[in-house]
C-alpha cells in the first residue's frame, strides 16, 4: 500500500460528514439508506421477543419459531437476492426490499395470530435478502477505486443505526410496541420513496453477458478461491456474534449487556475512519485481513486475563476494533475475487455462507458453554477460531490469490 497521504487520511481528520461529502450523491444516499435501515430494524427487533411472549402471551417455542423464520428467510435467500440484483438492477431490489420491510413491520404492529406473525417475519427477512447484496454491490460499483474508504464510512453509518435504534425503540416501546412498529414502518416507507425518486438507476456491466441463469450461477459457484475465502471469513462472523451470545451470558446483567453494545458502536464510530486511514498507509489488504482476524481471536483472551465486567467490555471493544480493521478490506476482497462479474451474486453467496456459519458456530458455542460453564475453555476455543481463520487467510494470500482479477 502507498505510504503517501490519501483522501481517506485527510478526510478522516475532518470527520464522518466531511468524508461523506467527498463522494457522489448516490453513495451518500446509500450511507443514509444503511443508517435508516439499521435505525428502523434495531428500534423494533430487540423488543419483538418480549412483545410476543409478554404482550401476546405466546409460548416460548412459538416465539423461537417466529424469530427463527425471520432469520432463515433472510440468510437462505441472500444468494437469490444477489442474483436478482445482478439481473434486474441494484435500484429495483433496494426499493423492493425497503417496501417489503415496510409491509412486514406494518403487519407486526397489528398481527395477533401465529400465521400472520410468521408471514410478517418472512417478509422482513426476505426484505433484507433483497436489499443487502444490492446495496453493497451498488456501493462498490459507484465508489470505484475508493471502495475501501466507502465501506469504512458505510460501517460507521451501519454502527450508528445499531447504536441509535435500541435507544429510540426503548422510548417508543415504553408507550406501546405497536407504536414502535408503526414508526419503523413509516421510516422504511419514507426510505422507499426517497430511493425511488433520488437513487439513480445504474447500468450493469453484466447486461452484456449471456442471459442464462445457469451461466451466472456457474460463474459464482465455480469460483474456488472465493469459496475458500468465504469459509475462512465465516469465523469472523461467529466471533463478532458473541456480543449477542457468549458475552451477554457471561455478563448476566441487562445493564452490562447494554454497555457491551454501546462500547462496540462507539469504538466503530470514533475509530473506523482513522483505523482505515492508518491501515491504508501501512498495510496491504491481505495483511489487514490477517490482522483483523488475529485481533478478533486475541479479544477472547481478555475475559480470561481480566475477570468480570472489565474483561467483557474490553473484549467487546477489541472485537469492534478488529471489525473496523476487517470490514472495508473484506468487502473490497469480495469485489476483487468476483473479477467485477456478478458482484451482487457474490455478495449474496458470501452472506449465505457466513449466515450458515453463524448458525453452526452459535450451536457449537452454546453447547460448549453448557458443557464447561464459566471455565476459560470457551474463551480459549474462540481465540483459537480467530487464529485459525487468520492462518487460513494467510495461506490464501500467498502467491496473490486474494488479489483478484480487477
Amino acid at each position: 500500500m502507498s505510504t503517501t497521504p490519501t483522501t481517506a487520511t485527510a478526510a478522516a481528520k475532518g470527520g464522518i460528514w466531511k468524508q461523506s461529502r467527498t463522494f457522489e450523491p448516490a453513495v451518500r444516499l446509500l450511507f443514509l439508506n444503511q443508517l435508516t435501515i439499521n435505525l428502523g430494524f434495531y428500534m423494533l427487533m430487540p423488543y419483538l421477543a418480549a412483545h410476543l411472549a409478554d404482550g401476546l402471551g405466546m409460548a416460548a417455542w412459538s416465539v423461537g419459531l417466529v424469530l427463527g423464520v425471520r432469520n432463515l428467510s433472510q440468510q437462505g435467500m441472500f444468494l437469490i437476492g444477489g442474483a436478482l440484483a445482478d439481473r434486474l438492477g441494484f435500484k429495483p431490489l433496494i426499493v423492493a426490499g425497503c417496501a417489503l420491510r415496510t409491509a412486514g413491520f406494518g403487519a407486526l404492529a397489528f398481527a395477533q395470530s401465529l400465521p400472520v406473525l410468521i408471514a410478517a417475519s418472512v417478509a422482513t427477512g426476505l426484505a433484507g435478502a433483497l436489499f443487502n447484496p444490492a446495496v453493497r454491490a451498488y456501493l462498490a460499483a459507484e465508489a470505484g477505486e475508493r471502495r475501501v474508504e466507502a465501506f469504512a464510512l458505510f460501517n460507521t453509518y451501519y454502527q450508528a443505526g445499531i447504536l441509535l435504534g435500541p435507544l429510540v425503540g426503548v422510548a417508543l416501546t415504553g408507550v406501546s410496541f405497536r407504536l414502535t412498529c408503526v414508526v419503523a414502518a413509516v421510516l422504511f416507507a419514507a426510505l422507499t420513496v426517497v430511493q425511488l425518486r433520488h437513487l439513480p438507476v445504474r447500468v450493469r456491466e453484466e447486461a452484456a453477458e449471456p442471459a442464462g441463469e445457469g451461466g451466472q450461477f456457474r460463474t459464482v459457484l465455480a469460483n474456488r478461491t472465493f469459496w475458500l475465502f468465504s469459509l475462512a471469513m465465516t469465523g469472523s462472523y461467529v466471533l463478532s456474534f458473541q456480543v449477542y451470545l457468549a458475552l451477554p451470558l457471561a455478563a448476566d446483567s441487562t445493564v452490562v449487556t447494554t454497555a457491551l453494545f454501546v462500547v462496540s458502536a462507539l469504538v466503530a464510530l470514533a475509530g473506523q475512519l482513522r483505523i482505515t486511514a492508518w491501515c491504508k498507509r501501512r498495510l496491504t489488504r491481505e495483511r489487514c485481513l490477517i490482522l483483523g482476524l488475529g485481533l478478533m481471536g486475541a479479544a477472547f483472551l481478555l475475559p480470561v486475563a481480566a475477570r468480570g465486567v472489565a474483561g467483557l467490555l474490553l473484549c467487546a471493544a477489541v472485537l469492534a476494533l478488529a471489525n473496523a480493521v476487517l470490514y472495508p478490506y473484506e468487502m473490497d476482497t469480495v469485489v476483487a475475487l468476483s473479477g467485477g462479474r456478478w458482484v451482487a451474486t457474490h455478495y449474496g453467496l458470501y452472506n449465505t455462507v457466513c449466515g450458515v456459519g453463524i448458525t453452526l458456530g452459535n450451536l457449537g458455542t452454546g453447547a460448549l458453554l453448557d458443557l464447561t460453564g464459566r471455565s476459560v475453555t470457551p474463551w480459549l476455543v474462540l481465540c483459537g477460531v480467530g487464529l485459525v481463520c487468520a492462518a487460513a487467510v494467510g495461506v490464501l494470500a500467498r502467491g496473490g490469490r486474494l488479489a483478484g482479477t480487477l
